[in-house]
């Protein structure tokens, strides 16, 4: 599975910090079996996150993700950007990543992240925090390799 990073943050597109939230998500892709990872790509929020994914999406990755900008403040646009790619949503992924640490962070159910299909590629949008790229692969890495089959065409396993 072809995974490509995509970081969502004006301030480390800016280059005013470092992001820490892409490379974490890289490695728990990897180790969820994703080979090659691309990325981290950093991005402004808005139309520059339409861009990286429609790139994204040329290059043939299996599945982009992407962490930042799903919140409620006005640059967080990330969801709106990723909508106009998508040809459906997916919406039990990003439901079952908002529920998933919600005893300990009641706040993860105010991220706008969505999930869906585009073309053969599963895009997630997850929250731009290292806590959240963890919540949110916690789970994410037990059914990706199926949901990547599914969008092949696979069977379900019997």
């Amino acid at each position: 599975m072809r995974a490509l990073v995509i970081t969502v943050s004006n301030r480390a597109a800016a280059g005013v910090y470092a992001d820490t939230s892409g490379p974490l998500l890289a490695e728990l892709l990897r180790e969820a079996g994703c080979d090659p990872v691309e990325g981290p790509r950093v991005v402004p929020d808005g139309e520059a996150v339409e861009e990286a994914l429609r790139a994204g999406l040329a290059e043939g990755h299996d599945v982009i993700v992407t962490t930042g900008g799903t919140g409620l403040t006005p640059t967080d646009r990330t969801p709106e950007m990723t909508m106009r790619v998508l040809d459906r949503q997916i919406p039990g992924i990003a439901e079952a990543i908002r529920q998933a640490n919600r005893d300990k962070v009641p706040a993860s159910v105010l991220s706008r992240g969505v999930a869906g299909q585009a073309g053969a590629t599963l895009i997630v949008n997850l929250p731009g925090s290292s806590g959240g790229v963890r919540d949110g692969m916690a789970v994410l890495a037990p059914i990706l390799r199926h949901a990547v089959d599914q969008i092949r065409g696979g069977d379900h396993p019997r």
